[in-house]
């Protein structure tokens, strides 16, 4: 067997977890219609030929109910058997989706962040919705009808065996056409599905993204392009899912034609045999009966090899995803006993030949606020990145505590940095829930003391509905600043040793910012906190402060050591500070020795 077909053999049974005993009963039940219907004919055939006919069996002419009554038997054992086959194919199919989307699911949930750079958001939804409802579709209606059609083709080939051999081979003439021309179609449908399964996922992306950027798209006036963006992209899968209707067309078309010949073909050829008194009027009629039955099933490997293919096509997109390896979130590992950070010349780029970071090398020391400025791409949030191990290291070391960040495992990593980005992400839910998405189990008291740090607590009990507020979807109902402090409260509930400001107080006014730098020096006095900023004002209160330039280390020291250096830094504070700012800071110091002086 080629290791595709392996594969998907293999994606199956995983997938096949608690369905087992669904899927003994859909073949038993199976099996038992099918051979109860295969009897209604005979009996038929027997009161035709042997009841009907003048001398027949007297008994039975006389009481024709009582072979009524073994029809009726039949036919209700039969809906029994139908029942038990509806019903647990309903169960099987839906426990193995449900299976397969809790396996994507987890298997997502922890891949790497580069994977998820490297492959679109529609297109993973697509794989994951889909592509999972055509694997369940094949899986539980096709697969199923093979062991369904399997049993009628020997059940009624048997029976019209026993009744006349010439003309089953005759009617079994017709298989291996109707099997050749669908191993044509499947090869057909399959490559054009690919291409339409593409095309949904780049449709999808499009939804989304314009869904995730409706205020861009609003402010800028973008809803004409983004219009003729997506009806570009509409009108390729429209198109490639058009053709695929032409041509599962042609095919039912045509395979209706050679059903149709084989049909008028054995009914001509039984009704010869009739005539020439080699099968009986009531063999003839079941024998018809029986070749209606054979056409189907007949058909329906074609239509099964058609879906096979579709389905094909998901099961590969499927595996794609679950072949991609894991981040490795085990426990093992060392555990520092310090949290002092040290990058040692450490060079990365993302893949496409440019280098975001050159040989930058500094040290933070354990409970110190450190200061990161630099411009757009200049290698800030990367440095964040690659210090949680959401990205790995290509050159160079990154220590904690004096430990090669790849010797501690990820787990530990992610429980004791805390990051919060420019633009957070916030879920559908409550303040409060956004908030205690970190820990669950923090008491009401907790999550406002965390609030408060991040001078938000105000804001929030503003609402109408205080901490249980609904959020929007990705927190579209808040204002950029409010995102951020419920952010950053949600980190600070976490209260873990290292905290990451990345850019996340750009949208908050100077005096917010300024308040919630004094409560974490208050609050976290153990903790190292990393400020990442454009704003100088930010960051001049910081005990060291990094200066990036296209991925390099340019200048490194207090505030007053950058600005008697004249270079980088003293030139974007002169563009930044106003000549009154300038003057009050010259004469006060800094923000916290203003503080401190009661200025």
């Amino acid at each position: 067997m080629p290791a595709e077909k392996k594969g998907r053999f293999s994606l199956i049974l995983r997938f096949s977890k608690n369905t087992k005993r669904y899927f003994a009963i859909v073949l038993a039940s199976s099996l038992v219609s099918t051979v109860l219907g295969a009897l209604i004919p005979r009996i038929f055939s027997f009161t035709i030929d042997r009841v009907l006919v003048p001398g027949g069996i007297p008994y039975l002419k006389e009481h024709l109910w009582i072979l009524s009554l073994l029809v009726a038997g039949i036919a209700f054992g039969n809906g029994i058997a139908i029942y038990l086959y509806r019903s647990n194919t309903a169960k099987a199919g839906e426990t193995f989706a449900k299976n397969m989307r809790d396996i994507l699911f987890y298997h997502v949930q922890r891949l790497p962040m580069k994977w998820h750079s490297e492959n679109q958001t529609g297109d993973i939804i697509q794989r994951c919705t889909t592509d999972v409802e055509t694997i369940r579709n094949f899986v539980v209606t096709q697969v199923l009808e093979v062991f369904r059609t399997l049993f009628l083709l020997v059940v009624s080939l048997m029976m019209m065996c026993s009744m006349d051999r010439k003309l089953t081979l005759a009617a079994m003439v017709f298989i291996p056409i109707v099997l050749l021309y669908s191993g044509v179609f499947y090869h057909l449908i399959a490559r054009n599905f690919t291409k339409a399964d593409e095309a949904e996922g780049e449709l999808s992306t499009v939804v989304q993204e314009n869904a995730s950027g409706v205020r861009v798209v609003r402010a800028f006036g973008r809803e004409k392009f983004e219009t003729s963006r997506f009806d570009e992209k509409n009108q390729k899968f429209a198109g490639l899912w058009i053709r695929l209707g032409t041509l599962s067309g042609l095919y039912w078309g045509v395979g209706e034609l050679i059903t149709g010949v084989q049909v008028i073909c054995i009914i001509t050829l039984g009704a010869i045999e009739a005539v020439h008194g080699n099968i009986t009027a009531g063999e003839f009629i079941a024998f018809a009966s029986y070749n209606t039955t054979l056409v189907w099933p007949v058909r329906s490997l074609g239509r099964i090899l058609s879906e096979m293919s579709k389905a094909g096509v998901s099961f590969d997109r499927v595996n794609y995803i679950l072949e991609s390896a894991e981040e490795n979130m085990s426990e093992e590992g060392k555990r520092p006993e310090q949290n002092d950070i040290a990058f040692e010349r450490v060079t990365f780029g993302y893949g496409d030949g440019a280098k975001v970071l050159e040989d930058v090398s500094f040290h933070i020391q354990e409970g110190a606020v450190y200061g990161i400025l630099g411009g757009t791409g200049s290698g800030k949030s990367t440095l964040m990145h690659l210090l949680d191990r959401l990205y790995e290291l290509e050159e160079g070391t990154i220590r904690i505590g004096g430990i090669d960040i790849r010797d501690i495992s990820r787990k530990w990593m992610r429980e004791h940095i805390g990051i919060v980005l420019q633009e957070p992400f916030l879920f559908s839910r409550t303040i409060r829930e956004n908030i205690a998405a970190v820990n669950p189990s923090a008491s009401m008291e907790e999550i406002r003391d965390a609030a408060r740090t991040a001078c938000v607590d105000d804001a929030i009990m503003g609402f109408p509905d205080g901490y249980e507020t609904m959020v929007g979807e990705r927190g579209v109902t808040l204002s950029g600043g409010q995102r951020q402090r419920i952010a950053i409260a949600r980190m600070l509930l976490a209260k873990t040793p290292i905290m990451v400001f990345d850019d996340s107080l750009s949208a908050v006014d100077a005096e917010t910012d300024l308040r919630i730098r004094r409560a974490l020096r208050e609050k976290m006095k153990d903790a190292v906190v990393i400020l990442i900023s454009h704003r100088i004002t930010t960051l001049m209160d910081a005990d060291q402060i990094l200066v990036l330039n296209h991925g390099r280390a340019e200048e490194l020291g207090t505030h007053q050591e950058l600005i008697r250096n004249g270079k980088i830094y003293q030139k974007i504070y002169e563009i930044q500070m106003n000549q009154d700012d300038r003057r009050l800071l010259e004469e006060g110091g800094t923000a916290d020795e203003r503080e401190r002086n009661g200025k």
